[in-house]
């Protein structure tokens, strides 16, 4: 079955009926579609009647769970939503409720001090969201008496920040029918129906977890299960007792899982297949888990620019390629130059996208928007090359791009390479000064075992699969890799602090 596409999240709820929409496995609490409606549209109600309005900003401060998926879709419908990450120390709190010009903040009813006092200090209002045990959500002693007007396709959704190449925070605003083509371009590449369950472990400030775990499942008449934060000790406990059939999250949590999984786990019955994006994964993980769980396992690519996927590997009988991310989905790809001259098959350049799910330019950024689109193409800052089939191979970030006396070095390939090493449980390739080469390859890596293998043998294993000049001079053995919030590595960081130490 495909599912057209619809204009509006709201939309995404036409489902009215009491099948169930919304687990939270900690309580045990089910939530049907009618319930789950009527909570959105009474919440979003609530915001109108303290004065949200078509495009003002919503801020949402909330751990996974459903306050947070109700919160989010009542405030894209009233006005904006504006989630945050909960884990943010005052001094980005107060940024970012001022740089999104935040007019409410929804928040737990105790903790969560550091937001609540960046809002008081910004005169910022602060409403509760509360549930009680029936799971039943609401804004504790919001205002009553006017309704919120139904939003239309072109109104602004969702409103997110990426980082630019300068560090400094880009605002992505997302419209409805931004997030409503990506959903159904999720749903429609995994057949998802009404009988799916989906595990959503990402985090639901992220367009990943909204959308690709969330709202995609939603739109599909699916359930939802959604527990406060991933734990590997109770996941699989948690998939048996709601008969997950499918999941979606970053390298690092399918490998704490592999760690723990010598076999199929009995719990793992009721899965279909098994989701990854945010960060690549080496062709032989991909099928060490394959082997293990006994469904497939599809690796996507995203970005929040594009309202999450952009292409994703097929599910059998289409065939899947590990080490690419699969076909373009609901979009066009191609492959650009630095001139903007589109490039033909198996040649590495820049990544660009069109389609209904590509956000339309940054909020109050024009520089950024005339570096970002050529042609009505947006350009996606990744390297990467499409093949005879039209499967999208990613080999970087331009600006992670190392220059090694005028060679281009793309440092995922010896990352992959680093990681077939039966020693290496983690790899990040990086380039560090040289007087006269400019940069020269490093890596950090992370041992099973810490004295699982040396510096020299680790070189040699390169040198056996890449170039000289591609292999890394100097490795680093670290305890561990520092990634985001949403599992992607943070490869600058790394760099930054090894290449310090040795000044």
């Amino acid at each position: 079955m495909t599912l057209k596409s619809v204009d509006t999240l709201l939309d995404v709820l036409h489902f009215a009926d009491s099948h169930t929409a919304i687990v939270v496995p900690e309580l045990g609490i089910h939530v049907t579609y009618d319930s789950l409606r009527h909570q959105v549209l009474a919440m979003a109600n609530a915001l109108a009647s303290a004065g949200i309005r078509r495009g003002d900003a919503v801020a949402i401060v909330l751990p996974n769970g459903l306050p947070a998926i109700v919160s989010f879709l009542a405030a894209s419908i009233a006005g904006t939503a504006a989630p945050l990450n909960p884990a943010y120390p005052y001094e980005e709190f107060h940024f970012f409720l001022g740089d999104t010009n935040a007019k409410i903040l929804l928040c737990p009813p105790v903790g969560a001090e550091f937001v609540r006092t960046a809002a008081a200090d910004r005169k910022i209002p602060v409403l509760s969201v509360e549930m009680n045990e029936k799971g039943e959500v609401h804004l504790a002693g919001a205002p009553t008496g006017v309704t919120a007007t139904a939003p239309t396709a072109d109104d602004i959704a969702l409103v997110l920040h990426t980082s630019g190449s300068t560090g400094r925070p880009k605002r992505v605003p997302l419209r409805h029918f931004n997030l409503a083509v990506s959903s159904a371009n999720i749903a429609n590449t995994y057949a998802l129906t009404g009988e799916d369950v989906s595990l959503c472990i990402m985090p639901l400030f992220h367009i990943h977890g909204l959308i690709g775990s969330t709202m995609a499942t939603l739109l599909s008449g699916g359930t939802v299960v959604v527990p406060t934060k991933f734990n590997a000790l109770s996941f699989w406990r948690t998939v048996s007792e709601n008969r997950v059939t499918w999941y979606s999250g970053v390298p690092t949590m399918h490998q704490l899982l592999m760690a723990r999984s010598r076999h199929k786990p009995p719990e793992a019955a009721t899965l279909r297949f098994l989701r990854s994006c945010s960060a690549p994964l080496s062709p032989e993980l991909i099928h060490k888990i394959e082997d293990v769980f006994g469904v497939p396992f599809v690796e996507a690519y995203g970005m929040t620019e594009a309202a999450h996927q952009m292409t994703s590997n097929p599910l059998p009988p289409r065939h899947s390629k590990p080490g690419s991310v699969g076909v373009g989905v609901g979009l066009r790809i191609c492959i650009m130059d630095k001139d903007g001259n589109h490039l033909g098959t198996d040649q590495r350049g820049e990544i660009a996208i069109q389609g209904a799910n590509v956000f339309r330019g940054y909020e109050n950024n024009p520089e950024a928007n005339a570096r970002a689109f050529v042609n009505g193409w947006f350009r996606t800052g990744d390297q990467g090359f499409l093949d005879s089939d039209c499967y999208l191979h990613l080999t970087g970030r331009i600006k992670d791009i190392i220059i090694r006396g005028g060679e281009n070095i793309a440092p995922h390939e010896v990352d992959e390479v680093l990681l077939r090493h039966p020693a290496v449980a983690a790899a990040v390739t990086f380039g560090c000064v040289h007087p006269t080469l400019g940069e020269e390859v490093a890596a950090a890596v992370v041992l099973h075992e810490r004295h699982g293998a040396t510096e020299q043998e680790l070189i040699k294993h390169c040198r056996e699969f890449l170039a000289e000049y591609k292999c890394p001079k100097k490795i680093y053995f670290v305890d561990s890799i520092p990634t985001t919030s949403t599992g992607k590595i943070r490869r600058r960081a790394v760099a930054t602090a090894l290449t310090d130490d040795q000044q």
